[in-house]
């Protein structure tokens, strides 16, 4: 087993948590409607939910919080986090906005119409919901190797370009109004995604013309993978892969909540076109406000530029995808399924191997994630057909390609010790995975239904 990498910081300040007992967790989880977004966090001891906006920020952070500039235009705190997002991407126009689904809300609408596809090597949840809602549909194209949970292959989260060229060729290139590279890919349990296969995936777009826009939520995990992984790439620096990855783009969407270390914030990043960056500008005007904050606070804008640099370093990334692998480690020796090698930001348990009794339309990562919840107090969540909204012309129930339940890992927040705790609860709900049984959806609104949809178990 690998060591645990010491963390590259200490601790100044610290907040409780409370082990809540079983009996409570399982009124809890009934008063919620057995959805794990409807928990209070109160009643959580490890919150593995997600890792956006739940990470530690540190003392430079909050330090360039105190200088912010709250000027409601022309900030200096917007026109550092401009030139912070410069250095870094190389991109000629930047946006923030508060999150990262409020740059899907301005983006899909320019660049989709209604009947157009989107390709993604996967669409998240977020991104799946405002393609629909600019009327198009998403299609996701992973490679083959994603589906496999057992086996290592270092970059699960490609796209399956033979089968892009095919589905252009298969919808014409008039209706597909644009392509996705999710970095990294997130359904497809945190795997990164190849330089190679960004360039061919790029190079595709460009002879169809059709832009490619990178879903940058983990851009700086998927870096470090590519130093790790990728011949040609272990002598740069984070920074240098960087740039060139969104080289191979045309523009991108960032949730700033992950890989910028902070507790809001979003980006919209534009790389040469002044037309398309005027349009953007005109949509956040009305919906997120003036251009120069985009629905932030200057204090945020200083955390993000300084979460950005902070995000890239090397020894934070080495440690922080440490963290995952070596809870991954403890699962693999107990012989618990999981998507190897381990993701960025999180474990995927395969609960489709954990919980093969249960239908994937009786949501077996949503099981999984609420007897972890009731068994030790750990909150995860679905990644799998429950995440997916019903078909919108048939109403039927997808199915996901894979059936995960995600344990997210929030940065600079949580020890050896909570995640070997973690592995215990998982380890000890695997051992009596039998006695779980499915769910079925009882209220939800018609899109992105999973974060407020209500359940009840299946008898």
């Amino acid at each position: 087993m690998s060591t645990y990498l010491p963390e590259p910081f200490r601790i100044k300040m610290v907040e409780p948590l409370k082990m809540t007992t079983r009996e409570e967790r399982l009124q809890y989880i009934k008063e919620a409607k057995y959805n794990l977004f409807g928990l209070k966090s109160d009643g959580v001891y490890i919150d593995m939910l997600t890792d956006s906006g739940t990470n530690a920020m540190s003392d430079a952070q909050w330090s360039r919080m105190m200088l912010a500039d709250e000027s409601y235009a022309g900030a200096r705190s917007y026109h550092r986090l401009i030139e912070v997002c410069s250095d870094i991407f190389a991109y000629d126009y930047f946006q923030p906005v508060h999150q990262g689904r409020a740059a899907e809300k301005i983006v899909y609408p320019l660049l989709l119409k209604k009947g157009q596809v989107s390709i993604s090597n996967m669409h998240f949840d977020t991104t799946r919901g405002h393609v629909g809602l600019a009327g198009a549909r998403p299609v996701d194209c992973v490679v083959a190797e994603a589906r496999d949970t057992e086996n290592f292959y270092p970059f699960k989260g490609n796209m399956d370009t033979v089968r892009l060229e095919a589905l252009i060729e298969e919808y014409g290139v008039a209706q597909v109004g644009v392509i996705v590279m999710t970095i990294t890919n997130n359904s497809a349990g945190g795997q990164p995604v190849s330089m190679a296969n960004l360039k061919e995936v790029y190079a595709i777009a460009q002879k169809h013309k059709i832009p490619l826009v990178i879903d940058a939520a983990r851009f700086a995990e998927n870096a470090f993978f590519i130093k790790e992984r990728e011949e040609g790439y272990g002598d740069k620096s984070i920074k240098e892969i960087v740039r060139e990855m969104f080289s191979y783009g045309d523009a991108f969407t960032m949730s700033a909540k992950k890989d910028a270390i902070i507790n809001m914030g979003g980006l919209i990043g534009i790389k040469n076109s002044a037309e398309f960056y005027e349009q953007v500008k005109g949509l956040t005007v009305p919906y997120e406000g003036f251009v120069s904050y985009g629905g932030l606070s200057g204090r945020d804008l200083e955390a993000m530029a300084q979460g950005l640099l902070e995000g890239i370093d090397e020894d934070f990334l080495a440690y922080y995808l440490g963290q995952s692998r070596y809870l991954g480690e403890l699962l693999q020796k107990a012989g618990v399924p999981f998507q190897y090698p381990t993701g960025g930001h999180a474990i995927f348990l395969d609960a489709a191997r954990i919980l093969p009794h249960i239908p994937y339309y009786e949501f077996p990562g949503q099981s999984l994630a609420v007897a972890l919840y009731t068994e030790g107090g750990v909150r995860g969540c679905d990644i799998g057909s429950y995440m997916l909204d019903p078909d919108p012309e048939t109403g039927e129930q997808p199915q996901s390609e894979m059936e995960f339940t995600r344990l997210c890992i929030p940065r600079r927040v949580y020890t050896k010790s909570h995640l070997e705790y973690v592995a215990k609860v998982i380890v000890e709900v695997y051992k009596k995975s039998e006695e779980f049984g499915g769910y079925r959806i009882v209220k939800a609104p018609k899109v992105l239904r999973h974060f407020t949809a209500e359940l009840e178990p299946v008898k």
